[in-house]
C-alpha cells in the first residue's frame, strides 16, 4: 500500500526530520516515518475503526433507520426495545459483517495514509513552514487520506445501509447481498454513494484529526502541568481518549447532513434517466433543513464514543509496538 523504505528515503533525501518533533521509538524498535512505521499505523487503524464500528452496529442501525423513516421509532431506547423484541439480539447486529470489513479497510487507509501524507507534505513545504502551519498540514493530510479510504469503504457501506434499512430482509447472507446489488445495479450500485460519502467523511476526518491534534496539544500546554514526555503511557492514553471524544462531538455535527443523505441515497430508487446528483437534490428537497438533522442526538453519542475509542485503540497499538502516542509534541526550535 505504501512506498518502500528505499522509495521514501530517496524521495526525501536530506529532509528526513518529521515536521513536528516526536518522542523516539524504543531502542531497536520501529523507525519513525519509515515504511514499517506507516504499515504499523495502518494496522492500528484496522483495529481502531473495524472493532469500534462493529461494536456500535446496533446504534448505527437505529440511526440509519430513523434517517430513512423518522416516524419508525420514538427514540433510541424505543428502537432498541422494538428491534430486540421483533428480531432478537441478532437483529441488533444486522449489517455487522459489511460494517466490520468496510470500516477495517477504511481505518487502514485513514490512519496509514494520514501519517504518510503528514510526513510527505511536511517535507514538501519544509520543516519551518510545516511547524508554523501545522493545523493546515493536519487538514490537508487527513483530507487526502480520507479520499482514498472512502473508495475502500463505499461498497461495504452500500451493502450495510441496504441491509439495515430495507423494509423487508435485503439478503440472507453477506455474499448474497453483494450479488444482489451487482445484479440489480452493477458496479454503480456499490459506488453511487461515493460522492455523498466523500462529502460526509472528508469534513468529518479533517475535523477529527485536526481537532484531536490541537486538543492534545492544548491539554499538555494549558491544562496539565508537565510536558508530555514526563507522563507515563497510561496517563498519555487518558489524554488521547479525552481529546478523541471531544473531537468526535464536532465530527458528528459537521458530517451529519451528508450522513443522512447517504442513508437515503442507498434506499431511494432513481427515476428513469435520473443521475445520482439529481437524485441527491431531490432527496434534499424532500427532507428540508430539519430533515437532514434527523438522528443527530444518537449520532453525537455514537461518534463521540466511537472517536474517543478509536484514538485510544490506535494509540494503545502504537504504544504496544514501541511507538509514541499521537500529538502533543513540541515543534522543533530553529537552530
Amino acid at each position: 500500500m505504501f512506498p518502500s523504505s528505499q522509495t521514501l528515503n530517496s524521495a526525501f533525501k536530506g529532509t528526513q526530520k518529521p515536521f513536528i518533533a516526536a518522542s523516539p521509538a524504543e531502542k531497536g524498535g520501529i523507525e519513525l516515518n519509515s515504511a514499517k512505521y506507516f504499515y504499523t499505523c495502518a494496522a492500528g487503524g484496522v483495529l481502531a475503526c473495524g472493532l469500534t464500528h462493529f461494536a456500535l452496529t446496533p446504534l448505527d442501525m437505529l440511526k440509519c433507520r430513523m434517517q430513512v423513516n423518522k416516524n419508525l421509532y420514538s427514540g433510541v431506547f424505543d428502537g432498541f426495545k422494538k428491534v430486540a423484541s421483533a428480531e432478537g439480539f441478532k437483529g441488533l447486529y444486522l449489517g455487522g459483517a459489511p460494517t466490520l470489513i468496510g470500516y477495517s479497510l477504511q481505518g487502514m487507509g485513514k490512519y496509514g495514509f494520514y501519517e504518510y501524507f503528514k510526513y510527505l507534505y511536511g517535507n514538501a513545504v519544509g520543516e519551518e513552514s510545516a511547524a508554523k502551519y501545522k493545523t493546515l498540514l493536519y487538514l490537508s493530510a487527513s483530507a487526502s487520506a480520507e479520499f482514498i479510504a472512502d473508495v475502500m469503504l463505499c461498497p461495504m457501506e452500500a451493502l450495510k445501509v441496504k441491509m439495515q434499512t430495507s423494509t423487508t430482509p435485503f439478503a440472507t447472507s453477506f455474499m448474497g447481498g453483494l450479488r444482489k446489488i451487482h445484479a440489480a445495479e452493477g458496479m454503480n450500485g456499490f459506488y453511487k454513494g461515493l460522492t455523498p460519502l466523500w462529502l460526509r467523511q472528508i469534513p468529518y476526518t479533517m475535523v477529527k484529526f485536526a481537532t484531536f491534534e490541537k486538543t492534545v496539544e492544548t491539554i499538555y500546554k494549558k491544562i496539565l502541568s508537565k510536558p508530555k514526555e514526563q507522563y507515563g503511557k497510561t496517563e498519555q492514553l487518558g489524554v488521547t481518549f479525552a481529546a478523541g471524544y471531544f473531537a468526535g462531538i464536532f465530527c458528528a455535527i459537521v458530517s451529519h447532513p451528508a450522513d443522512t443523505l447517504v442513508s437515503k441515497l442507498n434506499n431511494v430508487a432513481k427515476a428513469e434517466g435520473e443521475s445520482t446528483g439529481a437524485l441527491a437534490v431531490r432527496i434534499l428537497k424532500d427532507l428540508g433543513f430539519a430533515g437532514v438533522w434527523t438522528g443527530l442526538v444518537p449520532r453525537i453519542f455514537m461518534i463521540g464514543t466511537l472517536t474517543g475509542l478509536q484514538w485510544f485503540i490506535y494509540d494503545s497499538f502504537k504504544v504496544a509496538t514501541g511507538l509514541p502516542t499521537t500529538g502533543g509534541a513540541v515543534a522543533p526550535k530553529k537552530e
